[in-house]
């Protein structure tokens, strides 16, 4: 016990000495905080209290406020309850505990500026509007068509570069139906259909013929469709089969009489006469200026069309 106790008196005799003190403790707290500056501010301030935490026990037990001598009563006192040597020991593993949590949260964890990017991008990417919608668009213009320009008349083998221009609500999209028509006529008999329009005024009409065709884009009034309604009947040489395309109709007229508009109302449209005997198909269809079938706001929506057929005898 006597070796003991006069070790300890020995050092504590050092202790007193404070610049031999400062030269030897300087450089072990350098280390440590060398060492800190690699572990969070959390894991440093808990270090610190460890390493500390007996420190200032001990001087709020002596009441010692000067920071010459706490310095030396922590080296000298550490050993008494640590075990000296030992405890120097220990305090190695402690740093070394401090760091790995900090390595193994920056390998494990994303770092602060990783994840608030990737979580900003995915919004972004599904915010940012693809090219023609991600669909495969043959074209949107006459660019790149090897057809000359449509110029109005009504040719075919051309490109029309006309917009095609506005287009109303579903709610206000024109729509019509022949309400009164005859099952049967005689060859040249003149009769009457009667037309409901809804949506449609029947204020537009660029000849055709004078070069208005496919010449204007659609355009609303208050959200209605400008336009006007074709009427025409063509004979059917057989019902099981698509019709030619090509023949012009044994009847056709365009009605543009400046009425017509948000509400409906019904229009009679006079039929001079089919020359031919079979059957005829009657078939109206609405128009913008330009005698496009008018535009809808849906893919479902039903044309403004309707069709009858008419036994000529």
């Amino acid at each position: 016990m006597a070796p003991q106790t006069d070790l300890r008196r020995i050092r504590r005799l050092l202790a007193t000495t404070a610049a031999a003190t400062v030269v030897v403790l300087v450089p072990t707290a350098c280390d440590y905080a060398i060492a800190s500056d690699r572990i969070p501010s959390s894991q440093t301030q808990l270090g610190r209290e460890g390493q500390q935490g007996q420190v200032r026990n001990a001087s709020s037990q002596s009441g010692t406020q000067d920071a010459s001598t706490t310095a030396p009563t922590t080296a000298a006192d550490a050993p008494e309850q640590t075990g000296g040597a030992e405890g120097e020991k220990q305090q190695a593993p402690a740093s070394s505990t401090a760091q790995a949590p900090a390595d193994e949260e920056k390998a494990a964890a994303p770092t602060s500026a990783q994840a608030p990017a990737s979580a900003a991008e995915k919004p972004a990417a599904e915010q940012a509007p693809k090219p023609n919608n991600g669909l495969d668009v043959l074209a949107q213009d006459c660019s790149k068509s090897d057809l000359p320009p449509h110029d109005g008349f009504q040719k075919g083998d051309r490109c029309v570069s006309t917009a095609f221009g506005e287009v109303g609500g579903a709610a206000e999209n024109p729509s019509l139906l022949i309400t009164d028509a005859p099952q049967a006529v005689s060859a040249g008999q003149e009769f009457t259909m009667k037309v409901s329009t809804r949506n449609l005024i029947r204020d537009r009409f660029l000849g055709a013929a004078a070069g208005g065709y496919y010449l204007e884009s659609s355009v609303l009034k208050d959200g209605i469709q400008r336009g006007h309604f074709h009427t025409a009947c063509r004979m059917l040489t057989t019902t099981d089969a698509a019709p030619d395309p090509a023949p012009a109709p044994a009847f056709f007229l365009a009605t543009q009489d400046n009425k017509g508009g948000a509400g409906e109302d019904t229009v009679e449209v006079k039929v001079t006469g089919l020359p031919d005997k079979g059957l005829a198909q009657c078939a109206v269809w609405a128009g913008d200026g330009s005698h496009r079938i008018p535009m809808m706001e849906r893919a479902n929506q039903t044309p403004a069309f309707d069709v009858v057929r008419i036994k000529v005898d």
